[in-house]
């Protein structure tokens, strides 16, 4: 089937004048009705007297249709059909009925012409118009050249008249042999004999298909029924498991609803999650940025400190050595004083130590009495020297874990005081 075959069917049966509007979109799809419409339509055109039934119902009817047209085309118009193709009613049956519309489509066209000419002879009498004889002029000038042609081969042919007369003379005169000519028609009796039995055992063969088929036809067609009742008792029969199926449905139905609303929660929960977590980040940064601001400014701090407590020990330097110069200034002043003593000297070195450490003050007499008392002193301050000595390691120990800051401030909080001069004592 192409586009072509269906464009040329569809505008000659437009020309033959078929009633109906026939599109090139009704033969995508099989459509037997409209085939055997038309099919009918052609037989009436062709031969008016023609009945052919046109029932075309069930499957046996419309074999029999297809079987009525193609005989009555093959008798009388000598045309061969396909039956299959036209059973098809689609594409593949266009092709076939295109050879019947294309036969009474030329009919028609060459009886058109013939009154055109008639037409035109009738007009011709009355009226001659040269514009119109132009074709017949150009067709006269090829015929003429035609002749000439012609002429001159019949001419050669004559010339050759005088060896082929002196052959058909003699063919004519040998005699006839009988025993070949008989031969030869039994040959073709005998040929003729043949394809008609052939054809014959053909008709017989389609007669025995016929019957099979519908033997075949009729164990189907028993087949579909059985197959349709089996359906009919197995879609009215429940099935047993039927019932729990259902219950079975209801109850997952019930926990995919529970597993969506519990997707759901936990899905608002991770997005809480995750906006909480990163809150917490936000305020980790932030203590991070406020702590390390603070650590900057006590460090700041701390150096501010450490810049005043220098400060402040380096004026109390010097305040000690202006007290320093003003005593020495003193002693070279006043008369010299008698040397003192073992014990006046460590008592004076206790009472130094004291200052340094505590600031406490002792008055007293510097200078012991008689000797037992003095012995007993100096033992007495040999031990204090002993434990004065363990005290100062511990202080300068304590000392030294301490930071520069803290000295510094406790320099500056609570000043020691010089401790006096050995001479103080000899004033009194």
């Amino acid at each position: 089937m192409s586009f072509r075959d269906l464009r040329n069917f569809t505008e000659m049966m437009r020309a033959l004048g078929y009633p109906r509007l026939i599109s090139m979109e009704n033969f995508r799809t099989p459509n037997f009705n409209l085939v055997a419409e038309i099919m009918i339509w052609l037989v009436k055109r062709y031969e008016p007297q023609m009945d052919i039934p046109a029932d075309v119902d069930t499957e046996s009817d419309r074999v029999f249709f297809i079987k009525a047209v193609a005989q009555f085309m093959a008798t009388k118009a000598h045309i061969k059909l396909n039956t299959k193709r036209l059973y098809q009613a689609d594409g593949y049956a266009v092709k076939e009925m295109l050879k019947i519309t294309s036969v009474l489509y030329s009919a028609m066209k060459t009886k058109q012409m013939g009154l055109e000419d008639r037409v035109e002879e009738d007009s011709s009498k009355f009226k001659f118009d040269i514009s119109s004889r132009i074709s017949d002029l150009k067709e006269a000038r090829q015929l003429a050249s035609e002749v000439t042609s012609k002429g001159a081969s019949l001419y050669d042919l004559l010339g050759k008249e005088v060896e082929l007369r002196e052959k058909r003379t003699a063919a004519i005169a040998r005699p006839l042999e009988i025993d070949g000519t008989e031969r030869a028609l039994r040959a073709a009796i005998k040929e003729a004999l043949e394809t008609v039995e052939k054809t014959k055992e053909m008709l017989n063969n389609i007669v025995s298909d016929e019957a099979s088929l519908d033997v075949k036809i009729e164990k189907k067609q028993q087949e579909l029924e059985r197959s349709r009742k089996r359906l009919q008792t197995l879609q009215s029969v429940r099935p047993a498991f039927m019932d729990e199926y259902e219950k079975i449905e209801e109850e997952l139905q019930k926990q995919y609803e529970v597993y969506v609303a519990k997707f759901k929660n936990l899905c608002f929960l991770e997005s809480q999650l995750e906006d909480y977590h990163q809150l917490e980040q936000e305020r980790f940064e932030e203590t991070e940025n406020t702590l390390r601001l603070m650590q900057q400014n006590l460090k700041e701090e701390d150096r501010d400190l450490m810049r005043s407590s220098l400060k402040n020990v380096d004026s109390d330097m010097d305040v000690l050595e202006d007290e320093a110069d003003l005593d020495s200034d003193l002693e070279e002043s006043r008369p010299s004083n008698p040397r003192p003593t073992r014990n006046g000297l460590m008592a004076a070195k206790h009472t130094n130590d004291l200052f340094r450490r505590g600031g406490t003050r002792f008055i007293g007499n510097m200078q012991g009495g008689d000797s037992g008392e003095s012995e007993d002193s100096e033992i007495e301050v040999d031990e204090d020297d002993d434990e004065e000595g363990e005290d100062e390691s511990k202080a300068l120990d304590d000392d030294s874990l301490e930071d520069p800051v803290s000295r510094a401030t406790r320099s500056s909080r609570g000043r020691v005081r010089p401790p006096l001069s050995e001479e103080s004592d000899n004033d009194f």
